[in-house]
């Protein structure tokens, strides 16, 4: 038997795998990504077993909940801090309170642009986990508990000024 016909038989054999997947993983996020599984959702979850944590095009209706709740205390975080504002109370942020100062009308749209795009990358990464530690979930969840302690410190505030 020649070499050939022997690597042959040895490959032809059910016990012998050969691998043939290319090293680096093609599947890789864009910003294309994002728009098609948002306009064109169709994977629900993993393809294999083991493939809970990847990304998704489908995502639970509870995030839908969370993503509105958080960007609803957003517009109502804006609208009592330009109304404590207006009775002498100053911004935390240093971000928004430089663009308050310089520019007073983009203070609200720059304010739900920010916490929009955040939302938005959070819920697509809803799966993955941070620092392998905890899901992004249960920080979108950490969000939603912050804005309701900030709007009701900010209502609290504004029983005291008023």
């Amino acid at each position: 038997m020649s070499e050939d016909e022997i690597s042959d038989s040895e490959a032809a054999s059910p016990d012998t795998v050969i691998e043939r997947r290319a090293v680096s993983d093609r599947r890789r996020l864009s910003l294309r990504t994002f728009v098609q599984s948002g306009l064109t959702p169709r994977r629900r979850g993993g393809r294999r077993d083991g493939e809970h944590e990847h990304l998704v095009d489908w995502h639970e209706p509870d995030l839908l909940f969370l993503a509105l709740a958080i960007l609803l205390l957003s517009v109502t975080d804006a609208f009592f801090t330009l109304t404590l504002m207006t009775r002498g109370a100053e911004e935390a942020n240093p971000l928004l309170a430089y663009v308050l100062q310089r520019y007073p009308g983009v203070f609200a749209a720059l304010k739900m642009v920010l916490t929009g795009g955040g939302v938005l990358v959070l819920v697509a990464m809803a799966r993955a986990r941070v620092f392998r530690i905890v899901r992004v979930r249960t920080v979108l969840q950490c969000f939603l508990a912050g804005y309701v302690v900030l709007v009701g410190y900010e209502m609290w505030m504004l029983k005291i000024v008023l």
